[in-house]
């Protein structure tokens, strides 16, 4: 499980850094369940605070060289067990950052990188059946719409039918869940419904269904084959289809049976983005 800290970001807002540091620290409270510090109120109420930093790891994202984050830590003597610096990041994946506080695709892009890194556990782990090897850093593109950041995996082997239903594929096997749009479309999912280990699937049928406060949805299928795993973790805990639909949140793997003939009727990375941002724009109409 990822873990759920307590985040002391920078107060420079008046930076791009700063944003960033914004978009990072609210991105994350809302994926793990965790707390964010107020600089600015930690001088005030630093009692409610030290008491937070205590109960949870404290991460500390600085927004540029001058780490005033990182400096109210070491005023307040707190432990850190994780430090960021937006700015050192994005120099080391050659993202220049704008001058301008509203963030531009790069910078988007930079966060989703950021959170990613820090939600980032191992996910080989199928309940049943043959393993599959899944990537363990996927590569995300962002879209933003208002208040809402939807990610979508560049990595080569995802395919996404228009259903927003996706597969990793690799050799016969392949992995599949659905995307970030579905479970932000969906809200607090309650219920997985999973077929069956043994179960053989036809492109486009039925492969199980999700159960949100909001309504049900169907995960059609975007390839035909024999269900070899499922995702039991969702029978416990199918919030983490919201929390993580690519990785954690998998629904199932399965044994391909005609996948040359499959992936006619799918999208790789660059067919689906621009269905998945009309919807998107479509949606929030």
């Amino acid at each position: 499980m990822s873990k759920s800290y307590a985040i002391l970001p920078c107060n420079g807002l008046d930076k791009c850094a700063g944003s960033i540091t914004k978009e990072v620290a609210l991105l994350l409270s809302e994926l793990t369940n965790s707390d964010i510090i107020c600089p600015t109120l930690y001088h005030v109420i630093d009692a409610r605070f030290n008491m937070l930093a205590q109960e949870k790891p404290l991460l500390v994202i600085d927004g540029c060289a001058t780490r005033c984050a990182s400096k109210l830590a070491a005023e307040k003597n707190l432990k850190i067990a994780e430090k960021i610096n937006i700015t050192e990041e994005a120099k080391s994946q050659g993202i220049v950052l704008s001058k301008g506080l509203r963030l531009n695709e790069d910078e988007f892009n930079l966060v989703a990188e950021i959170i990613n890194k820090l939600t980032k556990e191992q996910v080989n782990d199928s309940c049943e059946g043959d393993t599959l090897f899944f990537p363990e850093n996927l590569t995300y593109e962002v879209y933003k719409k208002d208040k809402f950041v939807f990610r979508v995996p560049k990595d080569s082997g995802f395919y996404f039918n228009e259903n927003d239903v996706w597969a990793y594929i690799i050799g016969n096997k392949a992995r599949i869940g659905v995307t970030d749009f579905i479970q932000k479309s969906l809200s607090d999912i309650m219920f997985f419904d999973s077929p069956s280990v043994g179960t053989e699937i036809e492109q486009f049928d039925e492969l199980g269904n999700i159960e949100s406060t909001k309504a049900v949805f169907e995960i059609v299928s975007p390839v035909s084959g024999t269900i070899t795993a499922i995702n039991e973790k969702l029978q416990e805990a199918p919030e983490l289809i919201n929390q993580d639909p690519y990785e954690r949140g998998w629904i199932a793997e399965m044994e391909l049976s005609d996948f040359e003939n499959d992936k006619d009727l799918l999208h790789d990375f660059a067919g689906y983005f621009p269905i998945l941002k009309r919807k998107i724009d479509e949606f929030h109409v």
